[in-house]
């Protein structure tokens, strides 16, 4: 193993909310929970497991009450839920959330057509979450949307990410996400945006959300390796993308990173196994193959 990557890294699994947000079909509330308490079972430390946002806007989290009721929790484990303004933290802490999410862009026109306002606004409005997320003792995490490429403007500079990053910083995230919504990024634009807004916050606390539009989000994990970064995000079976990125593909699968880190020598405390069995269980519920090349090759190995 390369002596200077980590050995030790912390996977956010965000296969219950953010993979299975955008699925058309109405998913019932005890799949997921079954899901939920699968990928607990497997050694996850935080698990993605709601959102608490208008159902009209995302009907397939509609159930998210039902589902933070309905899982078995695990002591040590964070059960983080997405919440978009005060009305959403508050039904997050009446679920016993751990860990609430707030989300904001590198790109302006991203922000726009996302959240219908600019990326100043966004960390305004979020002020409010912000402050009473801390006064209950709840974990904050900040999601930055955009971070390499954005579908409607292009290319995005390192400093209006850095620019985030500190707003996120200032609000009193104890973590802050970099996310590659559509997939564009590259090993060495990795590396320099992960380089730079590390000079603005810790990098053991910021993470690595990456998309596989293009073929990049295992060399762009690597890559955030070996500048330290030591928490990413992935999705059981690949699954997910976003709703308001046009050709973002989906998710890096979990079983891919946990492969990867195996390979790697780099400790992880998760049963790969137990990933592939959750795979496949969501995937056959979805009446559709599991969008995970690691996962649906070690299923198919044991079945010989």
């Amino acid at each position: 193993m390369n002596a200077s990557l980590p050995k030790q890294v912390k996977i956010v699994e965000v296969g219950p909310r953010d993979g299975l947000q955008n699925e058309k079909e109405s998913i019932p509330a005890d799949v997921k929970i079954e899901l939920v308490n699968r990928l607990t079972a497997a050694g996850f430390v935080n698990i993605e497991a709601a959102s608490f946002v208008s159902p009209k806007w995302v009907p397939q989290m509609a159930t998210s009450a039902e589902v933070m009721v309905g899982i078995t929790r695990k002591p040590g484990v964070i059960y983080s839920v997405l919440t978009p303004n005060m009305k959403g933290f508050e039904a997050a802490l009446a679920a016993g959330a751990d860990e609430v999410v707030i989300f904001s862009s590198a790109s302006e026109a991203f922000a726009q057509k996302n959240i219908n306002c600019s990326i100043a606004e966004s960390i305004e409005r979020f002020r409010e979450v912000a402050e009473a997320a801390k006064a209950n003792k709840i974990r904050l995490r900040g999601s930055i949307s955009c971070a390499f490429g954005c579908p409607y403007q292009g290319e995005v500079a390192v400093a209006s990410v850095a620019d985030v990053v500190v707003r996120l910083r200032d609000l009193g995230c104890d973590e802050i996400d970099i996310a590659d919504t559509i997939g564009v990024g590259t090993a060495r634009q990795v590396q320099t945006v992960m380089q730079r807004v590390a000079q603005d916050f810790p990098i053991h606390a910021l993470s690595g959300h990456f998309h596989d539009t293009y073929g990049q989000a295992l060399a762009n994990i690597y890559a955030s390796l070996e500048v330290g970064m030591s928490i990413f995000h992935s999705s059981v079976a690949g699954l997910g993308g976003c709703p308001y990125a046009k050709g973002a593909t989906g998710n890096v699968s979990t079983e891919d990173v946990l492969f990867l880190m195996q390979g790697l020598g780099i400790q992880t405390g998760i049963d790969l196994n137990a990933v592939v069995d959750a795979g496949q269980f969501i995937s056959a519920h979805l009446g559709r193959k599991a969008a995970s090349r690691a996962g649906n090759a070690l299923a198919a190995k044991r079945l010989g």
